[in-house]
């Protein structure tokens, strides 16, 4: 029996059970590029599940979006990820216990956080241009992440560092950094940034990656 299903969208697969993956959005909020990566991970046999953690709010520019982040409680933000773990795992539709996660910007921070400490269900993380810092000792997830070259959110040596964390840990990591690109190079409402041939790049490497760390 499933749950009660937290605030976000859901896309489930036509052709039945699949693994189920969070995706967790960037500073934005719950944007339209972030429901068709779940539309798109459903076309290929995964349960998509995007929490809201701005509870229905949107921010069209930086300005607005700074403001939403800064207002956001970390940990009331990481108690709805951790509801919406479960609330997928107890989906009718998911396959197996194994689950995934996907981050984009401030989203990956809290993936990172959730693959340490759901460590036994989190499996496969990948990150779009976004880091952090947590305790990855108990971690049993493999790691993808899409990086700009350009990007001051997030400057090399934080994308270097967390690549020598999670290595240090003894995990599997698989870190990409893209020439030309700029931070939110992946969504397609950003045009100051969106990279149409990267993100499809970017897209592929996920799927398989996803497909070879929660298939079988």
């Amino acid at each position: 029996m499933n749950r009660s299903k937290p605030e976000g969208y859901l896309s489930t697969p036509s052709s039945g059970k699949g693994a189920g993956i969070l995706v967790l959005h960037a500073w934005w909020g719950l944007s339209e590029p972030i429901k068709d990566v779940c539309n798109k991970l459903s076309e290929q046999g995964f349960v998509a599940f995007a929490p809201d953690l701005y509870d229905g709010k949107l921010a069209a520019t930086i300005e607005e979006a700074e403001i939403l982040s800064d207002q956001l409680d970390a940990q009331q933000a990481m108690s709805m990820i951790r509801r919406s773990a479960d609330f997928l795992s107890n989906h009718d539709f998911v396959d197996g216990s194994r689950l995934g996660v996907i981050g984009f910007s401030l989203g990956a921070y809290f993936a990172l956080n959730l693959s340490a400490d759901d460590f036994e269900r989190v499996k496969a993380v990948v990150i779009f241009y976004g880091t952090g810092s947590a305790d990855f000792n108990k971690s049993k997830a493999a790691y993808l992440g899409h990086f700009a070259e350009t990007d001051p959110y997030e400057p090399a040596e934080y994308v270097d560092d967390l690549e020598n964390e999670l290595s240090s840990s003894g995990l599997e990591v698989t870190f990409h950094r893209y020439e030309g690109t700029g931070h939110w190079f992946f969504e397609s409402d950003r045009p100051e940034a969106y990279n149409a041939g990267v993100t499809q790049l970017a897209w592929d490497r996920t799927l398989s990656f996803l497909m070879n760390n929660l298939r079988g």
